[in-house]
């Protein structure tokens, strides 16, 4: 039986975990809390992926290693500090063991957003957010160790909690509150299903070997924020509430005084003016296809509205 690692119990290593034990497979996830599904083939480790002789113990035998961690902050200085060291140690270790590495990617180090971003697109974004994702990019095609980095545009689905379509935009429709969204409510967006990202991993990693492929998550046509709210209220059976969309240039100024905001400004070009990515292609490679938009949606309201129960009980 083939032996998974994945790093990172955050919204795409649990998913992946649980999608790769429900096909029967042997999963070992990496965290530093213990954390995971809970499922007899998965077993969960206190590990941090940083330190390399714990790394080394734990990939042990491991055909395919799917790096989810994320930086500690949303921020330059934490990507920088924390993100390149770790890849280099999971891919030296990886690469004893004859491992692929599958990585979930973001659109940030594209070099011209204002067009429809494809697999064939440049990728040499500079400064910033962005220019961490180039070098992580960069790392990766430069390594001996085989590597496939999925692209994806903003998550939404169970368990996206930190994200634009996430705890910032469903629980609102479903308390019937106004919600301050980023950018305009009408600029076409490209948006991502969590677990048609982590299907495209685990699709991935089971492609003969290269050294290094970039390929696009399944993803359905760019809709609007407004169109997304007006989905998740319809199947939620509530009115949609009102919108009120934020400039860019808003945050920019905020930004100078307010740290947090100067790194939400420096992405918000993402959603000023249409933000399209196309994954036609890697759909044909990997025989996948991205959820229709009302099963997606009403998977988000659900495991939403479980939540919100769980919470108010407690």
């Amino acid at each position: 039986m083939s032996q998974y690692i994945v790093t990172g119990a955050g919204p795409v290593g649990w998913t992946i975990a649980e999608q790769l034990a429900e096909r029967g497979n042997s999963v070992r996830i990496l965290t530093r809390s213990g954390s995971g599904p809970d499922h007899p083939l998965v077993e969960k480790l206190v590990v941090d992926v940083s330190d390399a002789a714990a790394l080394a113990t734990a990939i042990a035998g491991a055909d395919a290693v799917f790096h989810c961690i994320h930086g500690s902050a949303y921020s330059t200085a934490a990507w920088q500090r924390e993100l390149p060291a770790a890849e280099s140690v999971v891919l030296e270790a990886a690469g004893r063991e004859g491992a692929v590495v599958v990585f979930p990617e973001s659109l940030y180090s594209y070099s011209r957003p204002d067009q429809v971003m494809t697999e064939q697109s440049e990728r040499a974004a500079e400064g910033g957010k962005r220019g961490v994702r180039t070098a992580l990019l960069a790392a990766r095609a430069a390594s001996e160790t085989n590597t496939v980095s999925v692209v994806a545009s903003d998550f939404f689905g169970p368990r996206v909690r930190m994200a634009h379509a996430g705890e910032r935009m469903v629980p609102a429709v479903l308390n019937g509150t106004g919600i301050q969204l980023v950018g305009s409510p009408d600029a076409p967006h490209s948006f991502t299903y969590i677990p048609d990202l982590a299907a495209a991993m685990i699709a991935a990693a089971d492609l003969p070997r290269v050294r290094d492929r970039v390929l696009h998550a399944p993803t359905l046509p760019a809709l609007t924020q407004r169109a997304l709210v007006e989905a998740f209220a319809e199947t939620a059976g509530v009115a949609a509430p009102r919108l009120r969309g934020t400039p860019g240039w808003l945050f920019r100024a905020i930004g100078v005084v307010m740290p947090s905001m100067r790194e939400l400004a420096e992405m918000s070009y993402q959603f000023d003016r249409p933000f399209v990515m196309d994954s036609t292609s890697s759909q044909l490679l990997l025989g996948l296809s991205p959820t229709p938009l009302d099963a997606a949606v009403a998977e988000t309201v659900q495991w939403w509205r479980g939540e919100l129960a769980a919470t108010a009980s407690a």
